[in-house]
């Protein structure tokens, strides 16, 4: 072999080396974008169930809490816009405003020392427990994915790749200021 077919041959072999990095690196951000709308997929599915359980908690406590009709009638509106919330930021902030409203729907009921020991009020605070602490998961695994794609997007040559290829960086969730508030409860 002559020296020019020798170093044709190292120019290509390096050519498709730096393109199979590439595309693995572009296979990785893909994995990393569908860990996030699978994230995402399953914090809808929580907060589905959250949805589906409110109508059943509304109408116990309003058995019970006829007088607070302000509180039921905001869960209630809240529970309609995270029903109409079509994108995922609207989505994130119908639940955020829906999970403010629960908590005051919440405190309402430790006025209601009955309403505590009724049996179906006990099973749906039981199961809306279980979906907040599923939600809280979900939304943990969602913001790790996040985390995952961001970072690595932003890394040198990944960057170049996610550009070129409009890779978006995806949105964290974040809670409601007032959920950061502790909840008083007076009676």
């Amino acid at each position: 072999m002559n020296k020019n077919t020798i170093v044709l041959l190292v120019v290509l072999t390096v050519i498709v080396l730096l393109f199979m990095n590439m595309i693995g690196r572009y296979n990785r951000m893909q994995q990393m974008v569908i860990q996030v709308e699978n994230g995402w997929a399953e914090v809808e599915n929580q907060l589905q169930r959250r949805f589906d359980l409110i109508p059943n908690l509304v109408a116990t406590v309003r058995g019970y809490a006829v007088h607070e009709m302000e509180v039921l009638t905001q869960v209630t509106e809240a529970r309609a816009r995270v029903g109409g919330a079509t994108t995922t930021a609207d989505q994130m902030a119908a639940n955020n405003e829906l999970s403010t409203a629960l908590s005051r729907l919440l405190i309402v009921v430790e006025r209601y020392p009955d309403l505590k020991a009724n049996q179906n009020f006990v099973r749906l605070q039981d199961e809306l427990a279980g979906t907040e602490n599923r939600l809280a998961q979900a939304h943990r695994r969602y913001n790790d994915a996040v985390n995952m794609l961001n970072r690595t997007r932003v890394t040198f040559p990944n960057s170049i790749i996610a550009n070129q290829f409009n890779i978006e960086p995806a949105t964290f969730f974040e809670a409601p200021t007032e959920a950061r508030a502790v909840p008083q409860v007076q009676f």
